[in-house]
C-alpha cells in the first residue's frame, strides 16, 4: 500500500494504517476551529528565546495568586484584569486535561483587546517557561480537580 501523493504513512501486518500517537495530538490540534476573535501572541521578554515553542496557559485572575504560592520555580507570568497567563513549552497540553477553568492557548496567543496582558514575572535568564506539570498539579490542587492519571479507570 502507499501513502497518498506527499503524505507518509506506516502499515500494520494486516495492511491498516498505523498512527503514532504524535500524529494523534497533531490531528487533534489542527481540528479546533480558529478563534472567532482576533488574538495577539504574548511577547517574549527581551533576552529570551523559546526553543520548545511556545504555549499558554491562563487561569482566573482571581486564581493567580495562589497557583503562584503553590510552583517551585515560575517562569514568565502575564496578567490583565481577568486571567493570569504563564508560558509553557509547547505541547504541554499532550495528554494532560487541563482543569476547569483553565484555557491552554497553542501558540501564546491571548484575545486581542485595548491592551495586552502585562508582564508581571521576569524569571531573568534566558528561557521563559513554567514547569508545566508543576503547574498542572498547583492548578489542581487549587480548583479540586484530581489530576488524569489518578482518576479511577472504568472498562
Amino acid at each position: 500500500m502507499s501513502a497518498p501523493h506527499g503524505a507518509s504513512a506506516l502499515y500494520g501486518a494486516a495492511g491498516a494504517r498505523v498512527v503514532s500517537l504524535d500524529t494523534l495530538a497533531r490531528l487533534r490540534r489542527d481540528r479546533r476551529r480558529p478563534p472567532a476573535t482576533p488574538r495577539r501572541r504574548l511577547p517574549l521578554p527581551e533576552g529570551m528565546t523559546a526553543p520548545m515553542g511556545c504555549d499558554a496557559v491562563a487561569v482566573p485572575a482571581r486564581l493567580g495568586p495562589l497557583v503562584l504560592s503553590r510552583l517551585p520555580r515560575v517562569g514568565c507570568v502575564y496578567a490583565d484584569e481577568a486571567h493570569w497567563w504563564w508560558l509553557v513549552p509547547a505541547d504541554s497540553d499532550y495528554a494532560l486535561e487541563w482543569p476547569e477553568p483553565v484555557h491552554y492557548s497553542t501558540g501564546a496567543l491571548v484575545p486581542d483587546g485595548p491592551a495586552a496582558p502585562g508582564l508581571i514575572l521576569d524569571p531573568g535568564g534566558t528561557i521563559p517557561y513554567t514547569p508545566p506539570i508543576p503547574l498542572y498539579l498547583a492548578l489542581c490542587r487549587v480548583t479540586g480537580t484530581t489530576p488524569a492519571w489518578s482518576r479511577t479507570m472504568t472498562a
